[in-house]
């Protein structure tokens, strides 16, 4: 019996029901504690007298639980109320694979990345032992973020090693049936492996072979096997192959033939033998491999692979550009969408802030290599780019409208050079965010906390052309860009001391000649316009909305061009993508790099590796016991970050924040009962203090402006933090926070722009600290709580301080290198020479170390190898995507 609406289940109130199928009915419901929709699936109740269906739905709980991955629906809740059973479930929007399917088959590109999103999930799953056993289009939500598995109520936990030895054979009584009666097999025929079919034990293998029929179906939008009666689809799966996928969809790369053939191999010692082998796999398809035919086996000759792939990708990635340079000098426009992409130069760590000329036939970009940046410039029509002598340094550029210069910011200038060769000429002082140049040589651009400036490109003196609106708590307006009028401009005003959902966030357009400014679209990220349309990234998704630059009005009609679209932040917001007013776009796609938690001695020798690799997000500190980490990672799903405590011994995570905001910097207390973090759920300057164990938090500091929490005291008081001004010049304090009585910020330090880091010495007499007052970071040593003058511990820059446990020696990162300084506090401070440890290689992020208690091992975020940076995606022609949709 349905529930009906507004009936509850616990705090949980139903809306409305969502679907149905043999294990439960799943309704769209409320949480009424935290104010969030959610999915309720309950066990219907004329099922309910099944001993074994009401234990296969606790084992659904019970296995949902134990896995945390973005593309698996996650758990929250479990309960009993009168009798109905029910899980609590992040509630997902989109549509299931199966429905996407009754339109055809997927495009390749769709393809591979949803065949590396489920087989990364897979593998997270079988490395914890459990199998699904039920993979199929109608468990796979296709979501804005990407896909996320269902329904793991046929999943069983197994030994990681299992071996198949069930001697018993059964044959199914429902074909195609989700819930299993008693003596019959488990899952759904089209996609069961020969070994399911014969009753056999179940292992990752097994979901494997279901993942190659989905690829299958994916790729050719026709099953894998079929057959007219129950006993011809067996005979099917049994003894034929599936035609090859190149004779029922001749663009899909030949490569991936292999991949599924492989999957789908009768034999499970011939298929792959785990998903994360089938992840790597695809993904060097996505890279180029189609253009190598059969690639070498994962483990083997990688070098040689990559190399081929990348030249047949490289050959596939020119064609593109020449059509895209074509495209650009001829009309009528084509009626189909072309995608490729442009490949980073060699060695690149990462490609940025890509700009399309006006003509769309050349792209100028960032290149990060070797820790620093510089501009580089290519024509669409070569495969080849070049770097741009003298913009060491260089971000954000833009073009004029000729398309024979380019604008950028480099060492807190604004300059201007010519494309064709020449020098970087200064245009006027500017730590500038993003700028834009129109035919009258008007250039406007923003600054980090104040109105769009505006400046002759000849040069001179910049005057505010906007005014921040003290009443919308605007603390910034930049990324402006000129409409085709060169009169008016669309900029992004923002709130940077507040929430991302500010009222304040938003697209606004603006004017040279008059007062005229108005509102256009909530958003938090920069924007542009181009044929047509207003494009804008909102959850990692490009979207156009129709917009008439004339009347400055907006349609109602808005449609996705492109997912997973790469953005900085979360202060800086810029979003990474470019187009031309002909229909060439290009962007990066968020590619958050994973690091691995490693164990290195003195020497710089691996002694030990801490868990799995994960997408950390700033600084993670270990237990004051040493046993434990709390971490701060990523979540490609929702785009936000949240803390994590993660056990050294087991290598297993636990979430502690999942409020659906950005959660980052934990400090433990001294006791290591409790963690202090920063969260943006109303400001940015929120702290609060949450169980370590997952119990009860508190705000312990709520108040306009960006606060991060560098440390907690050894005597378990107060926090240093560091507090940026709401408004005005938003400079930084190094400050104490009280734990005990009035809560108010006591400064300690006052800085500039930038924030720093700083650590409690163990005793707390002393803190170490970051400054920049020389012009670069160096570490410092002062007395608590004073008087006393500092001591400079670094010679030759230094970050990231951090205290061994008897505080007899600091340690600090010069670059990656991390260094260490014997102290002496007695009878006076004294500071012994830096000398080198080691330079564990490259980190996953800034504040990437951590220091044992006696100082002989050092645990540190290394990045995940990768030889170059992801290429720029290239779409030509990109709004006949919105037609596709």
């Amino acid at each position: 019996m349905a529930l009906p609406t507004g009936s509850k289940l616990g705090p949980y109130e139903i809306v409305a029901p969502i679907g149905a199928g043999g294990m439960g009915e799943v309704y769209r419901a409320r949480d009424t504690r935290l104010e969030r929709t959610v999915a309720v699936k309950v066990l219907p109740s004329h099922l309910s007298a099944s001993a074994e269906v009401r234990q296969r739905f606790e084992r659904e709980a019970k296995t949902i639980s134990q896995l945390s991955h973005p593309h698996i629906c996650a758990l929250y809740d479990v309960g009993n109320q009168d009798g109905v059973e029910y899980l609590v479930m992040e509630f997902l929007e989109g549509e299931t694979l199966a429905q996407r399917l009754l339109n055809g088959s997927l495009p390749a590109e769709q393809t591979l990345r949803y065949g590396m999103e489920i087989a990364d999930a897979l593998d997270k799953a079988h490395r914890q032992g459990i199998v699904h056993r039920d993979l199929k289009p109608g468990n796979m939500m296709l979501t804005k973020s990407g896909v996320k598995l269902l329904d793991f109520g046929l999943a069983k936990a197994v030994a990681p090693a299992a071996v198949s030895g069930s001697s018993h054979s059964v044959l199914p009584t429902q074909a195609g049936s989700n819930l299993t009666q008693e003596g019959t097999i488990l899952g759904t025929f089209q996609y069961m492996a020969p070994e399911q079919l014969e009753g056999r034990e179940a292992d990752a293998r097994t979901d494997i072979f279901a993942f190659g029929a989905v690829l299958y179906e994916m790729a050719t939008g026709r099953k894998a096997f079929s057959g007219r009666s129950q006993a011809s689809l067996i005979s099917s799966i049994m003894k034929e192959e599936p035609a090859p996928i190149s004779t029922l969809s001749p663009m899909t790369p030949p490569a991936l033939d292999r991949v599924v053939k492989t999957c789908l191999a009768k034999d499970p010692e011939d298929r792959f033998q785990t998903a994360h082998d089938v992840r790597l796999e695809l993904q060097w398809v996505a890279e180029g491999g189609s253009q190598a035919g059969v690639p070498a086996p994962v483990a083997a000759r990688r070098k040689t692979r990559e190399a081929i792939a990348w030249a047949g990708f490289a050959a596939a990635a020119l064609a593109a550009a020449a059509l895209a340079v074509g495209y650009a000098r001829r009309a009528p426009k084509p009626q189909q969408a072309y995608r490729s992409a442009l490949l980073p130069p060699e060695k690149a760590a990462a490609v940025l802030f890509p700009a399309l000329s006006p003509d769309g036939s050349h792209v100028v970009f960032g290149v990060r290599a070797e820790g620093k940046i510089a501009l580089w410039e290519r024509a669409l029509a070569t495969t080849e780019a070049r770097p741009l002598a003298g913009t060491e340094g260089g971000l954000l550029p833009f073009w004029s409208p000729d398309g024979r210069s380019i604008g950028f910011f480099a060492d807190k200038k604004l300059k201007r050079m010519e494309i064709a060769g020449g020098p970087a000429l200064t245009i006027c002082d500017a730590d500038g965010m993003g700028g834009t140049w129109n035919a009258a040589g008007v250039i406007l651009f923003g600054i980090p906390s104040g109105p769009i400036q505006r400046v002759a490109a000849s040069g001179g003196t910049p005057s505010p052309v906007t005014r921040l609106d003290a009443s919308r708590h605007e603390t910034t307006h930049r990324y402006p860009s000129f409409l085709p009028d060169g009169r008016h401009f669309l900029y992004y005003a923002a709130n940077l001391a507040g929430a991302p959902q500010d009222p304040a966030n938003l697209i606004r357009a603006g004017s040279l000649d008059s007062r005229d400014d108005r509102p256009l679209v909530p958003a938090y990220s920069n924007t542009l316009y181009a044929s047509g349309h207003l494009l804008y990234v909102r959850d990692g998704n490009l979207l156009a909305q129709r917009f008439d630059p004339k009347g400055l009005a907006l349609s109602d009609e808005v449609a996705p061009v492109a997912q997973n679209v790469g953005q900085f932040g979360p202060f800086l917001n810029f979003a990474n993508f470019s187009t031309s007013d002909n229909g060439v776009l290009v962007y990066g796609e968020a590619t958050p790099p994973s690091s691995r938690l490693t164990w290195f001695d003195r020497d710089g020798k691996k002694v030990g590796i801490a868990g799995e690799s994960a997408p950390y997000v700033g600084v993670f500190r270990l237990s004051p016991d040493g046993t434990k980490i709390a971490e701060t990672l990523w979540d490609p799903t929702t785009r936000k970050s949240d803390l994590w405590i993660q056990e050294l011994a087991r290598g297993a995570r636990t979430r502690l924040t999942s409020d659906g905001s950005n959660n980052v910097g934990p400090a433990w207390s001294p006791d290591g009962s409790r963690i202090a973090f920063m969260s943006d759920r109303k400001h940015q300057g929120a702290l609060y203090v949450k169980e370590a164990a997952g119990g009860g938090e508190q705000p312990v500091f709520e108040a306009a402006g960006q606060t991060t929490v560098a440390d907690w005291s050894p005597d378990g008081r107060q926090l240093a933090i560091e507090n940026r001004e709401p408004a005005g010049e938003r400079k930084v304090a190094l400050s104490f926070l009280p734990l005990e009585g009035e809560s108010k910020p006591k400064p300690y330090l006052q800085r500039g722009a930038e924030m720093g880091t700083s650590r409690f010495s163990p005793d707390g007499r002393w803190l170490a600290y970051t400054s920049l007052d020389s012009g670069a970071w160096e570490v410092y040593v002062a007395p608590l709580p004073g008087p006393g003058g500092r001591r400079q511990v670094s010679t030759a820059g230094g970050n990231q301080p951090r205290w061994r446990r008897d505080g007899r020696e600091l340690f600090f990162l010069a670059g990656r290198k991390i260094m260490a300084v014997e102290i002496r506090t007695e009878p006076t401070f004294e500071a012994g020479a830096p000398k080198v440890l080691f330079d564990p290689g490259p980190l996953g992020t800034p504040a990437g170390y951590e220091v044992a208690a006696d100082g002989q091992r050092f645990l540190v975020a290394v990045s995940d190898a990768r030889e170059t940076a992801p290429p720029f995606a290239l779409v030509v022609n990109w709004p006949a995507l919105r037609k596709e949709q």
